[in-house]
């Protein structure tokens, strides 16, 4: 397969309940250009017949779907996380329209997350995205459907790449293969844990609002795309403060 802006990025699908959404979106992926397909932890069977029927000729994504038990997991190696969500949050983070938003993910590993069709992403999975998209839609009837929603994004970042097999940059795009490119998500996960920690052991965050305090950390960072070596030299922060404390509480 010719490689392509789009053919970084994952379309992932969190417990996905209907087999014939599953092979509706494999059907879309194939009709415009996108080929990864992560599904965690589904509740129906992807591989099944009704799967299969909707995915007409699109059944070698079913086949190749790769299938984990966390979003965290799905996200490994990831460098741009986009969410799809309906609703608000509580903190101050923009919902951008698709058109907006998802030319951030062209040229890049990274991953377009959809929730259950029921409820969703929960707060604790959205918070491992960066950025969030939201479709525009009438506020008499705006709930869409799993695989219309990924059908709209498919087409945006379809139209986004320009020609399929082309690899020229679009306006507006960061470029990929700059030296210094996003940490990817497991490594800031780890800074976010390593951070938390040591928050809380000098009693800046509180257990029972830590979630809350760290969300607002999280914007942040996602807010400045450290690289790598950036998120590297935070650890090293942090783990030069904990010595610190170590030979304080020692002395």
């Amino acid at each position: 397969m010719t490689a392509t802006a789009l053919s970084p990025i994952s379309i992932v699908l969190v417990e996905p309940a209907g087999p014939l959404n599953v092979g509706s979106v494999a059907r879309i992926m194939a009709n415009l250009g996108l080929s990864r397909l992560v599904l965690v932890n589904p509740q129906c069977d992807p591989l099944s017949e009704d799967a299969r029927q909707m995915a007409v000729h699109a059944q070698e994504i079913l086949d190749r779907a790769v299938q984990v038990s966390s979003l965290a997991e799905a996200l490994q190696g990831c460098q741009r996380v986009v969410a799809t969500t309906a609703r608000n949050r509580s903190l101050p983070t923009a919902l951008e329209h698709p058109r907006q938003v998802l030319p951030w993910l062209l040229g890049t590993p990274s991953a377009l997350v959809f929730g259950r069709e029921d409820r969703g992403l929960s707060n604790d999975e959205l918070n491992l995205a960066q950025r969030f998209a939201r479709i525009p839609s009438t506020a008499s009837y705006a709930s869409l459907n799993l695989a219309q929603s990924v059908a709209i994004c498919a087409y945006e970042l379809y139209n986004l790449a320009g020609e399929p097999g082309s690899l020229g940059q679009v306006e507006g795009v960061p470029d990929a293969t700059a030296e210094e490119t996003d940490a990817p998500i497991e490594l800031l996960e780890a800074y976010y844990g390593d951070l938390e920690d040591l928050l809380l052991k000098i009693g800046y965050l509180y257990p029972h609002t830590a979630n809350a305090r760290m969300e607002k950390f999280r914007r942040l960072h996602n807010r400045a795309h450290p690289s790598s070596q950036e998120v590297a030299m935070l650890r090293g922060i942090l783990r030069q403060v904990n010595w610190a404390l170590t030979q304080n509480c020692n002395d």
